[in-house]
């Protein structure tokens, strides 16, 4: 849906900013973006140090750093799932039949 406010075009996104943009692997994204997130919260909210985090995640810190500015094109989904581990979080893997198409999508939901 688009809306037009003092001649410009405003264009609805979808829920995947980073199919917006057009990434090839932008499900995979929203997910670590997702992960990610909730990495920083707890870490916001322990007050924690990037240093200390990351001593206690086992990364180096300017790996973890460039992770909460969303650069984790080299961090695996596994890994972040270990990090959540690592920070006291259980993390649920749930499989089940694609509701609508024949491909089936990723998702995180936080409880």
């Amino acid at each position: 849906m688009n809306t037009t406010i003092n001649d410009i075009e405003i264009e609805q996104g979808s829920d995947n900013p980073y199919a917006d943009l057009g990434f090839p692997d932008a499900d995979e994204m929203l997910v670590k973006a997702k992960l990610a997130h909730e990495i920083a919260q707890i870490i916001k909210s322990r007050r924690l140090t990037q240093q200390r985090a990351a001593d206690l995640l086992g990364m180096p810190q300017p790996k973890l750093s460039e992770m909460l500015r969303g650069k984790f094109r080299g961090i695996s989904q596994a890994k972040m799932i270990e990090c959540l581990n690592r920070l006291g979080r259980d993390v649920e893997i749930v499989v089940k039949k694609a509701s609508s198409s024949t491909l089936g999508h990723t998702q995180v939901v936080v409880a």
